[in-house]
């Protein structure tokens, strides 16, 4: 659960008297914000195209794994689309790419010195080796958190490790690390593989990166139902010989070029300042991805549709950005980040706004911004001003492995929305039930309505409270917010202790 931080003294302000020429007064440009709400409101609830954008790609394209020709399908898809709208500054960032691809992939389960092999249905996680034949005994790390590696750390070198993908009856207060994270701790304590277990019942697989970088490891990692790890760990138990398991894949990796689609609407005021609004066009390829990231991509993609539609003009230029490779490593998003740093514009980019999975959202984050709660706040309440329905529930804790990321590493301040899906639509994250027949119309509509609110405040205010922080305020923002820890693990911390 994230922490939520008020400031106490204005939050009872707006308590007490939080009308809207009392939030005019603190933000003179609240009562246009207020207009222009009003406006972007009724416009997206009678002529939002998210919807129905979405479920036509979802069929005209089908998946969007990057480097495939669905892929490349699907860029056309955004740009054309945005065309449409009636942008005229559009284009293409190529970014190279170690594009990988699943081929064969076999897990069988023998007790030592035995022949009594069970085959289990398993799929590979991503960016695992072109060619694997492992065996070796199977030690369960349970949870796969730091504690439980550590404490397995003189049983592991040569052996395959069990991990759940998830927690199972976690402790109090324990996070959970990415599967890559889990990974990289295997491979750390020299597991020879890794096999993952989801904790969704009904025999669903789930795919995904396991490499920290979106470059190949060396060792196989993947992924088996709940139901087939239950099995495993009930017969681990009954034998009294330990258990092997046997891993055969073969997969396919190779240089390809992806593009990130960017539409620009110049700023008024001032044009040589960004908000960077962006989302992962990008998805796996046992499904159609509406979830993961089709709500985020397309509902950007109805925001360009929003601002073009009503004309509007904020002071500030936005750019719309559907990023690829971000399933297999933020690649299109580190591959935007390395140019704007090149090119000396990165200090251009007040704030970077990222939709991943976002649905229906019920406030906004400040992502450990507390100079920027206040202002967010007073945005939130005249979002709520308009749309009474809109719950602004503030929230100020920063997260990884999104879009966001590369931006936030660089002192990029960033914003996000609380939304929140249901427990059946979770249980499909990047599972081969991931499809349009998920996705709820109207609070995609909500998604869209709601973060061209934010985005138009963030575009068009006279000042934005947070700017870009210095390398060292980066890392004590980072350590303040609890990244350190999975960073280094993932080998993206580069200050020296």
């Amino acid at each position: 659960m994230a922490r939520t931080f008020y400031v106490p003294r204005f939050r009872l302000v707006l308590l007490c008297i939080g009308t809207a020429s009392t939030l005019t007064a603190f933000y003179p440009g609240t009562l246009s914000f207020r207009k222009a709400f009003t406006r972007i409101n009724t416009e997206v609830i009678e002529h939002s195209r998210a919807y129905e954008t979405l479920a036509d790609a979802s069929q005209r394209v089908g998946h969007r794994l990057t480097g495939s020709p669905n892929g490349a399908r699907a860029e056309a898809y955004a740009f054309n689309l945005l065309s449409s709208y009636g942008f005229k500054e559009i284009r293409y960032e190529p970014f190279e790419v170690e594009s990988w691809m699943r081929d064969t992939v076999t897990l069988a389960i023998v007790p030592n010195k035995s022949d009594n092999f069970r085959d289990v249905p398993v799929v590979a996680l991503a960016h695992s080796p072109v060619e694997a034949h492992v065996q070796g005994e199977i030690v369960d790390v349970g949870n796969g958190l730091e504690g439980d590696f550590a404490a397995l750390k003189n049983k592991l070198k040569g052996k395959v490790a069990l991990v759940n993908i998830g927690l199972a009856a976690p402790t109090q207060g324990a996070r959970n690390l990415h599967r890559s994270e889990k990974t990289a701790l295997a491979i750390q304590y020299g597991a020879t593989g890794v096999i993952m277990v989801n904790l969704v019942a009904g025999n669903v697989l789930l795919t995904g990166t396991a490499s920290v970088t979106g470059k190949l490891i060396p060792i196989p990692s993947v992924c088996i139902s709940l139901e087939s790890g239950q099995a495993l760990r009930a017969w681990m138990q009954e034998e009294h010989e330990k258990l092997h398991a046997q891993i055969h894949m073969t997969n396919t990796s190779r240089k390809i070029r992806a593009r990130n689609v960017v539409a620009t609407l110049r700023g008024s005021t001032y044009p040589d300042e960004k908000i960077i609004v962006g989302g992962h066009l990008d998805s796996w390829d046992l499904a159609t991805g509406a979830i993961d990231n089709g709500i985020g991509s397309f509902a950007i993609m109805d925001i360009a549709r929003t601002f073009k539609a009503l004309k509007l003009k904020p002071k500030r230029t936005v750019e719309f950005v559907l990023f690829m490779g971000e399933e297999q490593g933020l690649l299109g998003s580190r591959a935007m980040v390395e140019k704007l740093k090149k090119s000396g514009e990165l200090d251009k980019v007040r704030y970077m706004m990222n939709l991943d999975m976002t649905n229906d959202p019920t406030g906004l984050n400040a992502f450990g911004h507390s100079d920027m709660v206040s202002f967010l706040n007073t945005i939130g309440e005249t979002m709520k001003d308009v749309e009474p329905a809109f719950p602004n529930q503030m929230e100020n804790q920063a997260g990884l492995h999104s879009d966001h990321q590369p931006f936030m590493l660089e002192g990029v301040p960033v914003v996000g929305m609380n939304g929140h899906l249901s427990r059946e639509v979770l249980d499909c994250y990047h599972a081969n039930c991931d499809r349009i027949n998920l996705v709820n119309a109207s609070q995609l509509k909500n998604t869209v309505r709601y973060s061209s609110m934010l985005l138009y405040a963030l575009a068009d205010a006279d000042d934005i409270p947070a700017h870009r922080q210095t390398d060292t305020q980066t890392r004590d923002y980072l350590v303040a917010q609890g990244l350190r820890t999975p960073l280094q693990i993932a080998n993206e911390w580069r200050w020296k202790e």
